[in-house]
């Protein structure tokens, strides 16, 4: 690796954590810089913004660390297990997404949309094919299953903490998702 790459990737991996901890606007580039060990003016020559460093760092955990969970329509269960497993596993995943939510609205990361427009026509040729939850449309099939993987993670408000008598372990968690998608299908 050359020393450019290696401070490139030192850059992204401060920016991650700097924009998971404070968000887009809560974010400094002088901290960032500080955090690499480089200095602030190779954030723009490599990245030319502060936004674009953001979405270089959304497009590196977000966008390809999901896409890094095969996406299997026939088994939708196990995909939202080996989701849910890949996002307690990469918590910054989640805080980033959320901020890009959060302060981007609806804005749609452009890197995001090929990825998801596969899973839909894939979705869609399996509901036809198979009739798997066929009850529902392939975006609204896809929205659920997402939304229950992700159920448990830190920025979900709904998330309950478990109670004292009810002590819940991560694995627990996971046979639920998978149980409630396979009922859901």
């Amino acid at each position: 690796m050359s020393r450019a790459d290696a401070t490139k990737a030192r850059i992204l991996q401060a920016a991650t954590d700097e924009f998971a901890k404070y968000g887009i606007a809560g974010a400094r580039v002088d901290r960032i810089a500080k955090t690499a060990a480089a200095n602030k003016n190779l954030i723009y020559v490599y990245f030319c913004s502060k936004d674009q460093l953001f979405e270089a760092v959304l497009d590196a955990h977000v966008t390809h660390g999901l896409n890094s969970v095969p996406f299997t329509p026939d088994d939708l269960p196990e995909y939202a297990g080996r989701l849910f497993d890949y996002c307690r596993e990469n918590p910054e995943v989640i805080r980033l997404a959320t901020w890009h939510r959060l302060e981007r609205g609806d804005r749609d990361p452009a890197v995001a949309a090929p990825a998801r427009d596969a899973k839909l026509d894939a979705l869609a040729a399996t509901q036809k094919k198979d009739g798997i939850g066929s009850e529902f449309s392939p975006t609204t099939l896809l929205t659920l299953v997402l939304s229950m993987a992700l159920a448990w993670n830190p920025s979900n408000i709904t998330s309950l903490p478990a109670s004292s008598s009810e002590a819940e372990s991560a694995d627990d968690r996971r046979r639920a998702i998978v149980e409630a998608v396979r009922r859901l299908l």
